[in-house]
């Protein structure tokens, strides 16, 4: 691989935020911002990196969360509006989800600014390249990312390792999201590299070849 991409798994449901960067001490990309800022600058310290950019794959809190700790002037936030207003409230989202509050979250409003994401957009972000693929099923706006230079895929709660994402949460689809996984995912690369919102890393091939969810599809 010929860029830098390092992963930690933060906050209560260890998602997974990325740092991409086309090298060590440069301009940096943050796929995915838990609630947890802090942990998100130590994995760019580790490298020395500046971010620039935070690609946000859905408006669920453990993606989203974190967001007003990287944003800023010198950091533009992407989200796909169909995400915008669930990402607006992090705390209403655990609410439902939990049934409780959590401290620091319950009365939390995301207040970063976003650019938005289309299918089909190229983004330059870092010296390293972006193609946005959306993927409706498991939020409406849910996206993933491609780097094709690299064989590369962020797939955030699209695809996992032996699984799909849940479908059953507010905008969820079953059908939506095995649409969008036959006709924008599975026809990528087989050699392609899956990095997603939670868990380890896979292939495209290994989940063609083992995903029971994709065996209707293959």
């Amino acid at each position: 691989m010929n860029i830098l991409i390092d992963t930690a798994s933060l906050w209560y449901f260890q998602s997974n935020a990325y740092v991409v960067a086309a090298e060590t001490g440069g301009a940096a990309v943050v796929v995915d911002t838990p609630p947890d800022p802090a942990g998100i600058a130590a994995l760019l310290a580790q490298h020395d990196l500046t971010p620039i950019a935070a690609l946000i794959t859905h408006g669920h809190i453990d993606h989203v969360g974190g967001a007003d700790g990287v944003i800023g002037p010198t950091v533009t936030g992407y989200l796909h509006p169909d995400d915008i207003d669930m990402a607006r409230h992090p705390g209403e989202q655990l609410r439902a989800l939990l049934g409780e509050q959590v401290d620091g979250l319950s009365g939390d409003v995301i207040r970063s600014s976003f650019s938005d994401l289309a299918h089909g957009q190229h983004l330059s972000l870092a010296g390293v390249a972006f193609d946005v693929i959306h993927t409706p099923g498991h939020t409406r706006g849910h996206c993933c990312f491609h780097v094709p230079d690299e064989g590369v895929l962020f797939s955030g709660d699209h695809l996992f390792a032996g699984s799909i994402g849940r479908t059953d949460l507010p905008g969820g689809s079953l059908d939506a999201l095995m649409d969008s996984m036959a006709h924008r995912i599975l026809p990528l690369p087989a050699q392609t590299d899956v990095l997603p919102g939670h868990g380890p890393a896979t292939t495209l091939a290994a989940e063609r070849a083992s995903n029971p969810f994709l065996q209707e599809l293959s």
